[in-house]
């Protein structure tokens, strides 16, 4: 057999923390496979429908797929930001607007029978109002299309624009989410075009606009930070409003996305998630393979949003 180098790891280890040979099996997902998953995948197709899932490359969907549920990614697929965590291709021009588009979305809707929608978008930082009309086309489609559907909006930050996120807030769906990501101090590396405070101010906006939506976002764990930074955080977003938050494990994408400094153990999060219900948030969602869309109808029952 030959041998390697020494120093020399393959590409599938090099994605991985120094000093680890495989993800911990706690990190252990299905392939895609099955029925559900088919069908769910010939729906998008057939409609020319755009997933997170896909773009994202998610751990999550064979489960959620499996299930006949998708998270909808409008606007096209190429994000005019290029997040050094994020696996969606980006270019500084995002494609043409696609008018029709969100009745595409909601007749898949209707067709999936979903109880609960998730709408996000690439960030589209070329167009006058970052996408936020497409949002709102969208929502009306769906609730015409399928009335009974709740719907959650996992936006961009419309560049801090609140007349951008009137737009959205206006039709006040049922969960509003935007992701803040991690922790300030690494802002600078992994959301260079973003800004911690900006987010956090267009969440509790949000609410603002529209007490009745509930306010959701997310973070990731294994980027650098420090579980006090982590702990701080959570207190941030909860003075600014957000009942609803997701912590997950980042796995890296490829060399040249941002490198993975650790996997956080079960445990570790299961801490986290204690610590965040004893902030006062409505629901928590917290573990290696929990994504911002993972369960996402059973988050809004549990938030009151169903």
């Amino acid at each position: 057999m030959k041998q390697l180098p020494a120093g020399h790891r393959p590409m599938h280890q090099q994605l991985l923390p120094e000093g680890v040979d495989r993800r911990p099996p706690w990190l252990t997902v299905k392939l895609p496979a099955g029925e559900g998953y088919e069908l769910t995948r010939s729906t998008m197709r057939n409609l020319d429908l755009v997933t997170v899932c896909e773009e994202a490359h998610c751990p999550n969907i064979a489960e959620c797929w499996g299930h006949g549920t998708a998270t909808f990614m409008i606007l096209g697929d190429t994000c005019t930001r290029a997040c050094s965590f994020c696996a969606v291709k980006s270019g500084r021009r995002g494609g043409d607007i696609d008018a029709g588009e969100p009745s595409r979305v909601a007749e898949a809707v209707a067709r999936m029978r979903l109880r609960h929608a998730v709408v996000t978008s690439v960030d589209r930082d070329d167009l006058a109002d970052f996408g936020a009309d497409m949002f709102a086309q969208t929502i009306m489609a769906i609730r015409a299309a399928s009335p009974g559907t709740t719907i959650e909006v996992l936006t961009p930050d419309f560049q801090g624009s609140l007349d951008s996120l009137r737009v959205v807030m206006e039709l006040a769906p049922e969960i509003f989410n935007h992701n803040l990501e991690t922790i300030s101090r690494l802002y600078r590396r992994v959301r260079p075009k973003a800004g911690y405070a900006q987010s956090l101010a267009l969440l509790q906006a949000a609410k603002r606009m529209a007490p009745r939506s509930r306010i959701k976002s997310g973070l990731m764990l294994g980027l650098g930070e420090e579980l006090d930074e982590v702990r701080d955080m959570l207190r941030d977003m909860r003075a600014h409003d957000i009942e609803i938050v997701t912590i997950g494990q980042y796995l890296r994408p490829s060399l040249k996305h941002h490198p993975i400094v650790r996997y956080v153990p079960p445990e570790e999060f299961a801490d986290l998630k204690d610590f965040a219900k004893g902030l006062g948030f409505d629901h928590v969602e917290s573990g290696p393979l929990v994504r911002s869309s993972y369960h996402a109808a059973d988050q809004a029952v549990a938030a009151g949003a169903m």
